[in-house]
């Protein structure tokens, strides 16, 4: 994690299940209670289920509700794949940059 005075950058090492949901709202949501902006690194994550979805859909919401940002950013393939899947590109609000190269 990096941080900045009003916001910080949150990087998801782990992959986005049912597994790991529990510890990572926990660490998303403590991010959100102490900076006006996050940034949720997605890079690293190979694997996204509905718990993972679920998660990222709480944490925007959450941000809305207290008046801060939780921006998606470095969107993995697994995690562009996902939310292609479940059209939810609009409804996040965040640009998806796809590489120009993969792999």
């Amino acid at each position: 994690m990096s941080d900045s005075r009003s916001g910080t950058r949150v990087a998801i090492v782990d992959d986005m299940t049912i597994y790991n949901a529990s510890a990572q709202k926990q660490q998303l949501l403590d991010a959100l209670a102490v900076h006006d902006e996050i940034e949720i690194d997605l890079s690293a994550v190979a694997e996204i289920d509905t718990a993972g979805i679920q998660l990222l859909i709480l944490v925007k919401r959450e941000a809305s509700r207290l008046g801060k940002r939780a921006v998606l950013v470095a969107h993995s393939a697994a995690v562009r794949e996902v939310v292609d899947f479940f059209n939810l590109a609009a409804s996040f609000g965040d640009p998806m940059l796809i590489p120009a190269r993969e792999g």
